[in-house]
């Protein structure tokens, strides 16, 4: 880990400055550092917070390294690269889909070494670690992956039809899917920090009770905020979503607004 380069792990695209809090973002399973980018010109335009992207390897700038494949492992890398880049200002993370899974674990990882504990915790689009099921989206062939993908319309049709995109895209996905399927949440590691999670109302994978159970997991506060929308409500809303954030970084009394 001592060999851990913060400029390969976070992506910083709408730089705010030194006075607002940092929110690190965790992209969901085969997606990568750019899909956030919307969403950091938004947290940037309400001046609640300075949004960092994590770029997980095998994608993007980072194809040619080997994906990872251990959840954990992932977090752990993160939770150094966080560390590296303190500057002392409160940190909160806000991850969708397996990004959520990701972000719960770099949480309880700052928390355990209590060196830079999260002020705040956002998940979305992901059902809560207390509730787990027998899933195995990663033993798919392929076109039980390019299933996967159209069901959660997370890609156009259209780009799977190029072999090179459907390389691209699937090579990671069967990796973050294998290190989503394979984590095991132990119940005695419970989060100190608030959670809020959100959920499209039409999510094919993540009702509205399974996200309601995200309050399980924690000793803090819990918030439930339901959006129109499905897995991937979020290309809809993230000016709504950027807008409810910076009011629970207001309300927490780091920001004035």
């Amino acid at each position: 880990m001592s060999s851990v380069d913060p400029a390969a792990w976070l992506r910083r695209y709408h730089p705010v400055g030194d006075k607002v809090p940092r929110l690190i973002c965790f992209p969901h399973a085969g997606g990568s550092a750019s899909y956030y980018f919307p969403f950091s010109g938004a947290m940037a335009a309400t001046g609640a917070a300075e949004v960092s992207v994590v770029q997980y390897p095998g994608r993007q700038d980072r194809h040619k390294e080997p994906c990872l494949t251990d959840l954990r492992e992932m977090a752990a890398y993160v939770v150094e690269s966080v560390v590296a880049t303190d500057d002392g200002r409160p940190v909160s993370l806000f991850g969708h889909s397996m990004g959520a899974l990701l972000a719960f674990e770099v949480a309880l990882q700052l928390q355990e070494r209590a060196v830079l504990p999260a002020d705040q915790l956002f998940v979305s689009g992901r059902r809560s670690p207390s509730t787990p099921r027998s899933e195995n989206v990663h033993l798919r062939d392929e076109q039980g992956l390019l299933r996967e993908v159209r069901e959660l319309n997370g890609t156009g049709s259209s780009m799977l039809d190029d072999p090179d995109v459907r390389e691209m895209i699937l090579r990671p996905m069967r990796a973050d899917y294998r290190a989503l399927e394979t984590h095991r949440y132990s119940p005695t590691r419970r989060l100190q920090a608030p959670i809020t999670a959100f959920v499209g109302d039409s999510d094919p994978r993540t009702s509205v009770d399974d996200a309601g159970q995200w309050g399980a997991v924690t000793s803090g506060d819990f918030d439930l905020q339901v959006l129109p929308g499905g897995h991937f409500y979020l290309v809809e809303q993230w000016t709504t979503v950027a807008e409810l954030l910076g009011r629970k970084l207001a309300d927490a009394g780091r920001i004035p607004l």
